[in-house]
């Protein structure tokens, strides 16, 4: 498929956006308008984009059926404070129910059933039920497009953090299992970001991996090693030598039993690499590896 923007609906290109490019946070926005009254409104367009000073974006686009403006965008641009609450799993239905386009004299606290309670520096209300609610000062509202889904990038300065002791490890940090947070992905998709869905990925920040190119032959043009394993293998920065290979039992019976079939002991040293790099044993995956060049 070819998609070039503006030889097909809008509406269509929005969905095949949406669909890849995900997961997206959710912005969780509250504000309120010049007189007070508040709202609360979940928004995927949002990330973080710096932390000195520490910058959030967001954008409630234009909706694309009647180009009409958000009530969350009429109140940032009268107030220029807003509020973003982090959405975790135990709360991703009642955050779904205030996206509902009530009439702006709603209150979408109590049609969501949350909690309102004040915020230290901005006017905006914090969700009580959230694992971390984030008390902005809008910078900045640049707006993409007068169409209908045209963005209108919100820059906002954090001026005030608070984080659920709950949520937190026993070095003070945010435990990934613990805040259960939820992305939004196309169509109606959600992905909860805890349990087997979360993973490492080890990265050196001051000493450079070896590189993929870098790897031996037999190795780089393997079969059975995916991209990923030679990716974690071209992480490494060096080369083990052969003299630093350690056997196990099940590397001895490969090498055994191979002796005298070369494809066959590169396939079935290769399949036990692979079952250990997916494991995230590198150093192993290594010396099996190199059992095959002796």
């Amino acid at each position: 498929m070819r998609i070039v923007p503006g030889e097909i609906k809008t509406a269509d290109l929005h969905a095949y956006l949406l669909g890849s490019v995900a997961p997206r946070p959710i912005c969780f926005a509250s504000t309120v308008d010049k007189d007070g009254n508040r709202n609360l409104s979940p928004f995927s367009f949002f990330n973080v984009f710096g932390s000195n000073p520490p910058i959030l974006v967001f954008s409630p686009s234009r909706r694309v059926r009647n180009n009409t403006i958000k009530h969350t965008l009429e109140n940032i641009q009268e107030t220029k404070e807003v509020v973003i609450n982090m959405v975790n799993y135990n709360m991703v239905q009642q955050t779904s129910l205030a996206s509902c386009e009530y009439p702006k004299e709603t209150d979408e606290f109590i049609k969501s059933g949350f909690t309102p309670i004040a915020s230290d520096i901005v006017k905006p209300f914090r969700v009580k039920e959230s694992p971390v609610q984030i008390e902005c000062k809008v910078l900045q509202i640049i707006e993409t497009g007068q169409g209908g889904g045209a963005g209108n990038l919100i820059i906002c300065e954090v001026v005030c953090m608070h984080i659920d002791d709950n949520i937190l490890n026993s070095a003070g940090r945010i435990d990934p299992h613990k805040i259960d947070l939820v992305a939004r992905m196309g169509a109606d998709y959600y992905c909860r970001a805890s349990g087997n869905a979360v993973f490492e990925v080890p990265k050196p920040n001051t000493q450079l991996g070896i590189g993929i190119d870098a790897l031996p032959a037999t190795i780089l043009n393997s079969t059975i090693l995916t991209g990923n394993n030679l990716g974690m293998l071209g992480n490494s920065t060096n080369i083990p030598v052969v003299s630093d290979v350690l056997y196990d039992d099940r590397l001895i019976s490969i090498l055994k039993e191979y002796t005298a079939d070369n494809d066959g002991l590169h396939n079935a040293l290769h399949t036990y690499a692979k079952e250990l790099l997916d494991a995230g044993d590198v150093d192993k995956a290594w010396q099996v590896l190199l059992a095959g060049e002796e």
